[in-house]
């Protein structure tokens, strides 16, 4: 089964953009008239029929849809670019498929890395998304300052489990797997390698965000981020949801 993404394709007639109509005609050579599946990458899977083949920009048509999906829960991993680029397209690639909503980059006191391209990043998004048979596309957000999308009104105005998780020893934290609740959606933080300053700890828990733990290892910083999509939704899976 191959997926193929248009964010246009519940509009009726589209185009597929050149990357995905050049593997569409040249690659499986679809010609017109054949059948192939559209994802709108928010969770809505199309049965489509191309309409011209051209391999610079394949018009499709939606037929039918295959599957219509809503997420019950929604998971932000907040997280500080690492200083090889390479571990964060790593990352973006293992929670997409995992299952995550959106990655906003970070830029902390202790941040190896202040800046880095997210448009790579969203296009690694969408190739893992379609080879794990998604249909939902996670958003990687560009670099912002931690202080400054902690006093945000995304931040302020969020009604779902704001957690934070840090190396510093504090009698606070709990287990991850703990505070961690079914039903309901998550903001998690994971700082850089360096760990999140003592400022940004209290500033992050002034906000809301209550302080977990990821087990007694250290982890690096996508690694930790994985781990906790992975328990996001083992909680919620095994939950039934």
């Amino acid at each position: 089964m191959q997926i193929f993404y248009s964010a246009e394709i519940g509009q009726g007639l589209c185009t597929l953009d050149s990357e995905e109509s050049r593997h569409a005609v040249k690659v499986l050579r679809l010609q017109q008239g054949d059948e192939l599946y559209v994802t709108d990458g928010h969770g809505t899977l199309y049965i489509s029929r191309v309409i011209n083949a051209n391999a610079s920009g394949c018009v499709v048509e939606p037929v039918a849809i295959k599957e219509s999906s809503t997420v019950p829960y929604k998971l932000t991993i907040g997280v500080a670019p690492t200083k090889n680029p390479a571990r964060i397209e790593w990352l973006v690639e293992k929670a997409t498929e995992v299952g995550v909503e959106c990655i906003q980059l970070l830029q902390c006191d202790h941040s190896e890395r202040p800046y880095l391209k997210t448009d790579r990043l969203q296009r690694v998004a969408l190739s893992a998304m379609k080879q794990s048979l998604h249909t939902w596309l996670p958003l990687v957000e560009p670099c912002i300052a931690l202080q400054q999308w902690l006093q945000s009104p995304q931040i302020k105005d969020f009604d779902g489990l704001k957690l934070i998780a840090y190396c510093e020893e504090d009698k606070m934290r709990i287990p991850l797997f703990d505070a961690i609740e079914p039903r309901r959606n998550a903001i998690i933080l994971i700082g850089p390698e360096g760990d999140f300053s003592s400022d940004e700890i209290a500033l992050a828990r002034a906000q809301g965000f209550k302080p977990v733990s990821l087990g007694p290892s250290r982890l690096r910083t996508e690694t930790a981020a994985l781990y906790a999509a992975v328990g996001f939704n083992i909680i919620n899976d095994q939950n039934g949801l």
